[in-house]
């Protein structure tokens, strides 16, 4: 399920951050990347060591907890530590997939990564090119988000982001392990979900309303893996 999530941040949390990562001295993201990608990868990121990374990135993963579309969507396990990558002067990242396991830098614990996440921290008119291209079994998306939405997408879908011709692309990504592996019940999930909230929203908490939500958690208690 390929996912949009508006208005993770607020404009003025996008403008304090942006403040205080426009002001680092970033590295190249090779530094975080295995051989394959390594041939595809031109772009930077925040390094973790930095002094800022810590209170910025525990920030991101705070907004997403907290925005019930990001929960409901992903129903998240674990949460690898957000980071923060800049594409610049032709700086792109071919097509690949992200690692199925990835171990948390700080942690050391052991994540599968399930879901993967881009917060745009860029509005769409400070650069050119540099779109989110993913792939999924219904085609192939283009995506460009307004500064503060995210987009969320199974780490095992192969992506891509264009070059960036002029301007600055900045963002941060994370990935994330679900209490449900498998992306179509998360999706199942999801829609399920929607629609109890639709229902409750139009006809309050009938008995019809009430034995879907059971039936939600019912499923829920049968795939979540805890």
């Amino acid at each position: 399920m390929l996912l949009h999530i508006p208005q993770v941040l607020t404009p003025s949390e996008v403008a304090e951050i942006r403040q205080v990562l426009d002001t680092q001295g970033w590295v190249d993201g090779l530094r975080s990347t295995g051989p394959q990608a390594a041939n595809v990868k031109r772009n930077l990121q925040l390094d973790t060591a930095s002094p800022v990374f810590a209170p910025l990135s525990q920030r991101i993963a705070q907004a997403l907890q907290r925005h019930p579309l990001f929960v409901s969507a992903v129903l998240p396990a674990t949460m690898l530590p957000p980071m923060f990558n800049r594409y610049e002067g032709g700086g792109h990242y071919g097509n690949h997939i992200d690692n199925t396991i990835q171990t948390d830098r700080f942690s050391g614990q052991k994540v599968r990564t399930d879901v993967s996440t881009t917060v745009f921290l860029s509005a769409p008119d400070e650069y050119e090119g540099g779109e989110l291209i993913a792939e999924d079994s219904f085609g192939t998306h283009e995506i460009k988000l307004d500064s503060g939405d995210a987009i969320l997408y199974p780490s095992t879908s192969l992506h891509r982001v264009e070059p960036v011709t002029s301007g600055v692309r900045v963002a941060s990504f994370l990935w994330t392990q679900s209490l449900v592996r498998d992306a179509w019940r998360r999706s199942m999930l999801f829609d399920l979900d929607m629609t109890i909230l639709k229902l409750r929203n139009q006809l309050g908490d009938t008995a019809e309303v009430v034995a879907l939500t059971g039936h939600y958690h019912k499923l829920l208690q049968q795939w979540a893996e805890t």
